[in-house]
């Protein structure tokens, strides 16, 4: 790797030239991302790629007009100490906020970049091109600033809020929603069953493990392999899996843990019952105002469903266990 202070003009040239097109063509990928769901934003990031473009042109007729149409294989990944841009196919995946942010970064550095080459420059040409370059990068460091005034108005801010509460849901909260809901529930009969049939503290632990961890592997599989989220907008069938098997598991946990109350204790078994009861009101509480936050489902409504059917598992377990 070349240090940059041994690259010659010619060098920083085309270093400068191969960076503003791949930064391009990272904005270009942030529009065509964003495009379906953030149209406002995906214009912004378009004017990002036609400035970078603009500076790509100016920058490769200097370099012809002062050292001809060869350009010498180097690029910023040739420099030491030269941040180096996350591949496209990553930053194509970032969440909008990170777009924005990463190309907030990716300005900075290039204004640094023109700054340090304009102090290094002899000739007046590409003295004066680099510093007209780095005062443009610096002018558009917020990227929803200058250029996305026009596009990112209140109103599309507003719109584009609101499609990334929705996709919030449909991806995090709807599948991590189904796991709690399942992993609080449907353990509770096996649970409670054991625990009446056993009177055993250490038992009883055991089954409402084996039914958190199995209920968990069963409904990740089951959310992952329900749809690949490309017509639904639900994502990427692997963390809707994994949200929904850890929120499952979790649920199961909450009032299985509990049980670890030493047998020892006086009156443990009823303390751990006492315990987990009290785990499971607040639960099924914590589910019905999900549900009222998020899936615009009335408090009172959703209160009652969730109670009304998590008591009955309950109570199914509780005599199923005591007969």
């Amino acid at each position: 790797m070349k240090s940059f202070a041994d690259l010659s003009e010619r060098e920083i040239l085309a270093v400068a030239i191969n960076a503003e097109e791949e930064d391009g063509r990272i904005y270009m990928s942030f529009a065509e991302k964003l495009r379906p769901n953030f149209a406002a934003s995906a214009k912004v990031f378009e004017d990002m790629a036609t400035e970078e473009d603009g500076h790509r042109r100016a920058l490769l007729e200097l370099y012809q007009s002062r050292f001809g149409a060869n350009l010498p294989p180097i690029r910023r990944e040739d420099v030491r100490g030269f941040l180096r841009r996350r591949p496209i196919w990553l930053t194509a995946n970032l969440p909008l906020e990170a777009m924005r942010k990463q190309a907030e970064t990716m300005e900075f550095q290039a204004a640094r970049f023109y700054q340090k080459a304009a102090e290094r420059a002899t000739d007046v040409g590409v003295r004066t091109l680099l510093g007209d370059l780095a005062l443009a990068e610096q002018a558009h460091e917020d990227v929803a600033g200058r250029l996305g005034k026009a596009e990112l108005t209140p109103k599309a801010r507003e719109e584009e809020d609101e499609t990334k509460r929705r996709m919030f849901v449909l991806q995090y909260v709807q599948p991590g929603l189904a796991g709690l809901m399942d992993g609080s529930v449907s353990t509770l009969a096996p649970l409670f069953a054991a625990a009446f049939a056993t009177h055993s503290n250490w038992s009883t632990f055991l089954v409402g493990l084996a039914a958190s961890i199995g209920a968990g592997i069963s409904m990740a599989f089951a959310e992952a392999l329900s749809d690949d989220g490309s017509l639904t907008g639900r994502g990427a069938p692997a963390i809707r899996g994994a949200v929904t098997g850890a929120m499952t598991t979790l649920g199961g946990l909450g009032h299985t843990l509990p049980y670890l109350v030493p047998s020892t204790w006086a009156n443990a078994f009823w303390i751990a019952t006492g315990l987990s009861g009290i785990v499971v009101f607040f639960e099924l509480w914590a589910i019905a105002y999900v549900r009222a936050r998020f899936m615009d489902t009335p408090f009172l409504r959703a209160a009652f469903q969730v109670i009304v059917g998590g008591v009955l598992v309950l109570v199914a377990g509780i005599l199923i266990g005591g007969a």
